[in-house]
């Protein structure tokens, strides 16, 4: 019996002593990692006060995810708990890492309605390690900036441009968000959506800078827009025509429009969300009620 702590028990006894069940503990048995001491007359295992020892000592291991692999070079005496225990913080790291990705594209998934096609292609979008990630956003840079940024090096600093990668610790929006981005990043059109607003802005700064280049002119369109949209003005009223001369000067309207349509398109307008999301700055405002109220009044001017 147990009570005395000295004469062998069954392995009944053992389950009842440490709350157990006897089909777990004849298990770990057969696995070698809770050998019985000897053997009844009638070939039933038997432990001793030792064995209890061992048998706690297992189950705090495998309450904590360890492997029988692991549970038995540490009982064998081959790795140390405090080794085992290091090395398990660095798997549980990489299967949490693993469990975010796996909410994000099924909270994706289920946000968008997709497909199982779909679905395929945002989890492996979202599993790429580091250097697969790397490789598409520098194929995207070197293609909407191929030769501008010769002609003009500080293209994308004016631009405010920098590449967004997920951070070590991403949060699922993170994930979701970059897995969007690849989608977009990958995407032909988006490709030359963007290489062509990059070459409204590659121009030369001065006095022959085209309207609707600068960043100096997107802030003065940004405090005119709004100033109409705070005073009621509609885009085709009299009175836009006084807040677009004060914009443009005598620029060509049409000329403006196609600058001003290229850079505000909705696609790029959310890809500069997304990236604000994985560059974890929070949103960014892409002011667009402002453009949309520019580019209507100019369309209403330039119809025909």
């Amino acid at each position: 019996m147990i009570d005395d702590g000295t004469a062998p028990f069954t392995i009944g006894e053992l389950a009842r002593a440490t709350g157990l069940t006897v089909r777990t503990i004849r298990y770990w048995s057969d696995e070698g990692v809770l050998a019985p001491v000897a053997r009844s007359a009638g070939g039933y295992r038997l432990y001793d006060t030792a064995s209890v020892a061992r048998l706690e000592l297992i189950r705090t291991l495998r309450e904590l995810g360890l492997g029988l692999d692991d549970v038995r070079e540490v009982l064998a005496g081959e790795r140390t708990v405090a080794e085992v225990a290091a090395a398990h913080v660095v798997a549980l790291d990489a299967r949490i890492r693993s469990l975010r990705v796996t909410r994000a594209v099924l909270s994706t998934v289920a946000r968008r309605g997709s497909t199982a096609e779909e679905m395929t292609l945002m989890n492996r979008l979202a599993r790429l390690s580091a250097a697969e990630r790397d490789r598409i956003v520098e194929d995207f840079t070197r293609e909407i900036f191929d030769g501008l940024d010769t002609a003009d090096p500080d293209i994308r600093k004016r631009l405010r441009f920098a590449p967004a990668d997920l951070p070590d610790e991403p949060t699922p929006e993170q994930v979701d968000a970059w897995v969007e981005m690849a989608e977009m990043m990958q995407d032909p059109a988006f490709r030359a959506q963007m290489r062509e607003m990059i070459e409204f802005n590659a121009a030369d700064r001065g006095p022959d800078v085209p309207a609707g280049t600068s960043l100096w002119f997107m802030s003065r369109l940004v405090h005119l827009a709004g100033e109409a949209l705070e005073r009621g003005v509609a885009p085709g009223d009299p009175e836009a025509d006084e807040l677009l001369g004060g914009l443009l000067g005598d620029a060509d309207r049409a000329e403006v429009l196609r600058r001003l349509e290229a850079g505000s398109n909705h696609r790029i307008a959310r890809y500069r969300q997304l990236w604000a999301t994985v560059k974890g700055i929070g949103p960014q405002s892409a002011h667009e009620p402002e453009f949309a109220w520019v580019v209507a009044a100019l369309r209403a001017r330039t119809a025909g």
